[in-house]
């Protein structure tokens, strides 16, 4: 005995194999990796020194060196090092950014500017002049020394920096 497909069904078949097939063309958009920073390259301005992170109101502070880098084009480049090893690496351009925790072995990156919640991107833009949204403060002093702060969680960065020549 043979048995007839309706026309639902067959409808049905045809857009699952279609679906199917058109799977791997569907994705989320993702940012390829930030090219490496070049700090030969001219207009970079380079700074280095000490900073403290406390990532949310009661969680104990860790003391390490940072390396900041900003070119006037857009660009910046960070890292948070507890020697040996960096434990934050962090890069922005104008149209996209990417962020490492070393010690953890994770990373995001996205395009346009930077999630409000990562302290790190938000100090890159701080130190480019770029006034830091509503839930942080920023507090730069004439002498180096400045202080990054989000009024909800309580995450802090605090530290100075001074020109590498």
């Amino acid at each position: 005995m043979r048995k007839e497909i309706s026309f639902g069904q067959r409808d049905f078949v045809l857009l699952f194999t279609i679906s199917l097939a058109l799977y791997p063309l569907c994705s989320c958009r993702t940012v390829p990796p930030l090219p490496k920073v070049n700090l030969a390259e001219a207009g970079w301005r380079v700074q280095r020194g000490q900073a403290v992170w406390r990532w949310k109101h009661d969680a104990p502070e860790i003391a390490g060196e940072l390396f900041i880098a900003t070119h006037p084009d857009g660009r910046g480049f960070l890292q948070f090092i507890k020697t040996p090893l960096p434990l934050i690496v962090a890069q922005t351009t104008p149209d996209a950014w990417q962020i490492q925790f070393v010690a953890e072995g994770k990373s995001w990156s996205g395009p346009g500017q930077p999630p409000v919640r990562l302290s790190w991107l938000q100090l890159l833009r701080c130190f480019r002049d770029i006034v830091p949204p509503a839930k942080w403060r920023w507090h730069p002093c004439d002498d180096g020394h400045w202080r990054l702060e989000n009024n909800v969680t309580g995450e802090m960065l605090e530290g100075y920096l001074t020109p590498c020549p």
